[in-house]
């Protein structure tokens, strides 16, 4: 009998049904959140040509603000995203599908969503 394992966790399948209901096109990409205990990744994906078009994390703005200023794990990705509302409006992406993955919409993932809607971005 083979010893390996195919059940999935929780956080798979929360992913997983997630993903399954939205897609990232040339005009209206995905954005994809990803969270660490420690920082958090942003990326702008298209899903037709399997591309990701652009990325941001708040692990530069946490060294850098390190010793002037203690910034919250929330408070370094709104940072961030405006960062990445900066790089959207040069390659002119007005708006996109929001991806929060296996994560609950509250917290960091609000964060972003809402410095989004509040940068022009519709979500």
């Amino acid at each position: 009998m083979s010893k390996i394992s195919h059940h999935t966790t929780k956080a798979e399948n929360r992913k997983k049904r997630v993903r399954s209901k939205i897609f990232g096109t040339t005009q209206k990409p995905r954005v994809s959140v990803f969270r660490a205990n420690k920082y958090s990744y942003i990326q702008v994906i298209d899903d037709s040509q399997g591309k990701t078009l652009m990325t941001v994390s708040d692990i530069l703005i946490r060294k850098e603000l390190k010793k002037a200023e203690v910034l919250t794990k929330t408070q370094s990705v709104i940072k961030a995203t405006e960062e990445l509302i900066a790089k959207m409006k040069k390659a002119k992406i007005a708006s996109v599908v929001f991806d929060r993955g296996q994560y609950k919409y509250h917290g960091r993932v609000k964060a972003i969503a809402e410095t989004l809607r509040n940068g022009g971005i519709k979500v």
